[in-house]
């Protein structure tokens, strides 16, 4: 594998940066007419709903601009409860998501699709604002997900005109050929050469902040602080969360997620899932991609959890919402998911909704939509000893023994005209899942500036209050 290789305008190719059921894929015309609705009509909708919420709020937080976490995915699932309130759940928002690869195009002479929606909209203008930003080249650094990286890389190069530098970075063996030189981000070219890069491209999702500074002066999108602030830190996410939901009360608006328990060490865990009424699910907070993440439904999942070794000393734990007869008891009622519509088996799958979003001129716009299933239809009852991961995990990652990564595409769910109806979702809950994810977007942001001070570094001790553990803070390249 060549680690560093130069992309040239004019090499992209649809069919490398797309799966093959969704390069010839038709969008449906719900989710291309959710795309096209403009802010002004979006907010009245959701406001003729939620009367409570107040419009001109709603409205100048879409036209805001995030400072740090400008490029976000959130993960959220349908659920409703046993009085039939449906709503949106946000289970994580993603710093540097996928999702291209995954979505038909909307409009068909448009070959470039989101990559270009995105570099043109948020890219290209962190570029156009000269000040602080240093002479040098342009790079994609990514370490997994090498479909849409490249993607990147090529329209950057044809709207950029220039070359760009694609870049493997690995969590170890990068040394050889990338530094961070007081600040600036540094390259070693194919003919040996060290070369400046002005501003990056990052798909770095797997503990950026262990080799990529939290202050750069090489611009890049998205900066790791967005990543610690929760963009890769569930911890400091759901606090977040938590902070911003007590602002915006006011407002009649609301983060909607799980009851979540915090700064939770190892030992605690089995007390915390007791009191959820022996259901729950336990997160190693710094991990993605479906890693470190714990469905916990009967005694034998929770002693494999216990029994299991980890780097870090805390983890969240939170109410687990699976089948209506066996999702976990908390103080926000007892939630389980809608899941699919029924097969011809009468089997309902757990599915969720990634919403990908992006800063542009005109505000948070949303990009691109797709939906992954569980592996296993979602049971009425639990068999004893059933691995209840099979029926609730939708992460289609796959972590192969050489540390490669895969992709179990079976089970994903397009925007389509075939796909999209079985989700049995509409127009109105496409709406809720943009407001949700514009909600959770910003609450990472604005603990992002808090954590940050007026010279672009991590206030550490504030960080430490905020998620005391050791393990986390010796991994972070200040």
């Amino acid at each position: 594998m060549n680690n560093v290789t130069l992309v040239r305008p004019g090499t992209f190719e649809p069919e490398n940066h797309w799966y093959p059921k969704a390069l010839n894929a038709t969008v449906h015309p719900m989710m291309s007419y959710f795309l096209h609705l403009s802010s002004v009509r979006i907010v009245e909708r959701y406001c003729h709903l939620h009367p409570k919420v107040k419009k001109d709020f709603l409205l100048d937080l879409i036209h805001s601009q995030p400072r740090y976490f400008r490029w976000a995915g959130a993960d959220l699932i349908n659920v409703t409860n046993a009085d039939a309130k449906r709503m949106m759940v946000v289970i994580e928002n993603n710093s540097c998501p996928s999702g291209q690869k995954s979505m038909p195009l909307v409009e068909d002479m448009q070959e470039y699709g989101g990559y270009k929606r995105l570099i043109e909209n948020t890219f290209i203008p962190m570029l156009q604002n000269k000040a602080g930003l240093i002479e040098g080249a342009l790079a994609v650094i990514y370490d997994k997900n090498p479909v849409e990286a490249s993607g990147y890389a090529s329209v950057i190069a044809d709207l950029m005109k220039e070359d760009v530098h694609y870049v493997y970075f690995p969590t170890e063996g990068w040394e050889q050929y990338l530094t961070f030189d007081e600040g600036v981000l540094k390259i070693k070219t194919e003919t040996g050469e060290w070369v400046s890069i002005r501003a990056a491209f990052r798909y770095v999702t797997q503990k950026p902040w262990n080799r990529i500074p939290v202050y750069t002066r090489t611009k890049i999108l998205n900066p790791v602080i967005s990543c610690l602030a929760g963009g890769r830190n569930k911890m400091i996410a759901a606090k977040a969360y938590d902070i911003y939901n007590a602002e915006i009360e006011n407002e009649g608006l609301k983060i909607n997620m799980p009851e979540t328990i915090w700064d939770v060490s190892k030992n605690e865990v089995p007390i915390w899932v007791k009191k959820m009424g022996g259901q729950a699910v336990v997160k190693v907070p710094y991990s993605n991609a479906g890693q470190g993440v714990f469905t916990i439904v009967n005694p034998d999942e929770l002693d494999k959890f216990m029994d299991s070794d980890f780097d870090y000393d805390q983890f969240i734990v939170q109410s687990l919402i699976g089948n209506y007869l066996w999702s976990s008891t908390s103080s926000k009622g007892k939630l389980y998911h809608v899941g699919t519509i029924p097969n011809n088996k009468n089997e309902t799958y757990v599915a969720d909704i990634r919403m990908m979003v992006s800063a542009t001129e005109n505000g948070i716009r949303p990009i691109c939509v797709y939906s992954r299933r569980a592996k296993s239809p979602l049971p009425n009852h639990l068999a004893e000893g059933s691995n209840s991961w099979d029926s609730l995990g939708t992460n289609l990652s796959i972590l192969n023994e050489d540390g490669s990564w895969g992709s179990d595409t079976n089970r994903l769910i397009l925007m389509d005209r075939r796909d999209f109806n079985k989700l049995g979702i509409g127009l109105d809950d496409l709406i809720e899942a943009y407001i949700q994810t514009v909600l959770s977007t910003v609450a990472i942001d604005n603990m992002a500036q808090t954590l940050m001070n007026s010279k672009g570094r991590l206030r550490k001790k504030l960080f430490c209050a905020l998620n005391n553990d050791r393990g986390l803070m010796d991994e972070i390249m200040v």
